[in-house]
């Protein structure tokens, strides 16, 4: 049978790993700077923790996994011939791969909030599981790079994640634009059209609007039993100026009397305006009022990044959840947090040629293989160079030279060291550098600093 791989899912050689290290290792770096801690949690979860926590749509892309020995033995015979899936979901498995980290975060928490010291500020490097459909940028089986903070109603929060994100990509060498909005706005929005009992249906339409376009929301809105008089009044929302406190000032007008929507308002104010004054330029945060992040568990700040200089959609994104723990048992610990999508970003970065040479782990050295003393006389020198932290190999037979070095210009190695019986009695080395051509004989004392 002919091997192949699952839908969504990829292999990485060893360019893409070192250079997904590569991303890693930075973002790491800054998320431990900002004073947040690692943190691991299982690649499955019970299936009761993950659903109800994403929407409908988040809830039918969890990966089931099937209980283990005679799962259809105890299925009702009824729902199995009536083919009801949902009832045989919850009947066949009882397990389900993450779908995101936000999610076991917030159980971690709640199972362990006596012991934790708050606010609690956590990272995450791991992989969740999806059953989306693939196409570029989006993966079935992918990264996220998560910080949060929880215990803390602070909009500080706000401004460090926005200099969290900016730093980051600076690093980078991305060129990014952070866009945000507030659930709270989103709330308002639903309360000034008269369809607050339709709040999940319209936010959830409104998040697709960089996918299907004005007219392909108001087509979902109006299926989803919103009524066109609604859909008018919200007609502006197409319409907005690059001037984020011209729209914010046009939403205060709106919201004249609407306590949720001037709240959401006054918080957007609070973040963009101390981001401004701690250096942040204007130009790289929109207030976009259509942004909704269509997961149900966001309540205040919402956050999504693109990048600037290529076609990828979001690149990272987050939000505040103030009641996430709830649904665990435990009240009154709010919280926020973003995300970096490592994939996309990836993929962004390739596209621009914006990897460095550094974020290539080739080998340094190859030793040709002569045989006899000189293989080891050469191992001695490669230990020597192994020691200060240099790579270093040896080609494994005593082949002809051609093939040796065929096999270092197809592995990127820069350098191919002669170590023959020549070398051996002057105790130099020879090594030419595949990149130049240029042959240097220099002392082994000389070679190895």
């Amino acid at each position: 049978m002919k091997p192949s791989l699952a839908k969504g899912t990829r292999d990485f050689t060893a360019l893409e790993v070192s250079r997904r290290r590569y991303i890693i290792n930075i973002l790491q770096k800054n998320f431990e700077l900002f004073g947040f801690q690692p943190l691991e949690t299982p690649s499955f979860e019970n299936l009761s923790t993950l659903t109800g926590k994403y929407g409908e749509e988040g809830d039918r892309l969890i990966f089931k996994i099937l209980n283990s020995g005679e799962y259809t033995s105890k299925v009702n015979q009824e729902d199995w011939e009536n083919k009801n899936h949902q009832k045989l979901t919850s009947q066949i498995s009882d397990k389900a791969l993450r779908y995101d980290l936000t999610v076991p975060f917030a159980r971690f928490v709640a199972m362990n909030h006596g012991k934790l010291t708050f606010p609690y500020k956590r990272y995450q490097i791991q992989p969740v599981w999806r059953a989306d459909r693939p196409q570029k940028g989006r993966f079935r089986e992918f990264y996220q790079c998560d910080a949060d903070v929880v215990g803390s109603e602070s909009l500080w929060q706000e401004v460090e994640l926005i200099q969290l994100y900016l730093k980051s990509f600076l690093q980078l060498n991305v060129s990014v634009t952070i866009h945000i909005n507030n659930r709270k706005i989103l709330s308002g929005l639903a309360e000034y059209a008269g369809i607050t009992d339709k709040l999940i249906d319209f936010t959830v339409a409104l998040d697709k609007l960089d996918k299907i376009g004005k007219d392909g929301v108001v087509k979902e809105l109006l299926e989803r039993g919103i009524a066109q008089d609604s859909i008018n009044k919200l007609d502006f929302l197409f319409n907005q100026s690059n001037d984020a406190l011209e729209n914010l000032l046009q939403l205060k007008e709106k919201f004249a009397g609407n306590e949720i929507g001037l709240k959401g308002v006054e918080e957007l104010e609070f973040v963009l305006t101390q981001s401004v004054n701690l250096g942040v330029d204007i130009q790289n945060l929109v207030f976009d009022i259509t942004l909704a992040r269509g997961l149900d568990y966001y309540t205040g700040a919402i956050f999504e990044v693109k990048a600037d200089e290529a076609q990828m959609g979001s690149i990272g994104g987050g939000g505040r959840y103030d009641n996430l723990t709830e649904v665990f048992g435990v009240k009154n610990v709010p919280g926020i947090g973003i995300s970096f999508g490592l994939d996309r970003i990836y993929l962004v970065m390739e596209e621009l040629n914006l990897f460095p040479e550094e974020a290539t782990a080739n080998i340094e050295y190859l030793f040709a293989n002569f045989g006899g003393e000189e293989t080891l006389e050469s191992l001695k020198l490669i230990n020597q160079l192994r020691e200060k932290g240099i790579s270093a190999e040896l080609y494994p037979e005593n082949a002809k030279l051609n093939k040796q070095f065929t096999y270092a210009e197809k592995k990127g190695i820069k350098n191919l060291v002669f170590l023959g019986e020549e070398e051996i009695k002057t105790n130099t080395i020879r090594f030419k550098n595949l990149e130049t051509g240029e042959q240097t004989i220099i002392s082994q004392q000389e070679f190895l600093g």
